[in-house]
């Protein structure tokens, strides 16, 4: 639901700051070229896989899935970035 929702986006940005994240797509325009289409993305940097794995793990997030439960498919994927240099 969108009360769901709502919650769980006032919770989750103090959870994803906890772990130096940036969000570098979040909704906006989006096209599949192949797979199934979803209805949103969210493209989330870390500085680092442990502290993407962290925040998953963390009481805040966890809080903030809480309150997502039943409002929405999700897809949480970690992948590590290639190497800078």
């Amino acid at each position: 639901t969108c009360a769901a929702l709502l919650g769980r986006s006032l919770i989750a940005p103090a959870a994803f700051a906890a772990y130096g994240a940036r969000f570098l797509a979040r909704g906006g325009p989006s096209e599949t070229l192949e797979g199934p289409p979803l209805d949103r993305h969210v493209v989330i940097e870390f500085p680092s896989l442990e502290a993407a794995r962290a925040c998953h793990a963390s009481p805040e997030y966890r809080a903030a899935k809480a309150h997502r439960f039943g409002a929405a498919i999700t897809h949480v994927v970690i992948v590590e970035a290639l190497p800078t240099g």
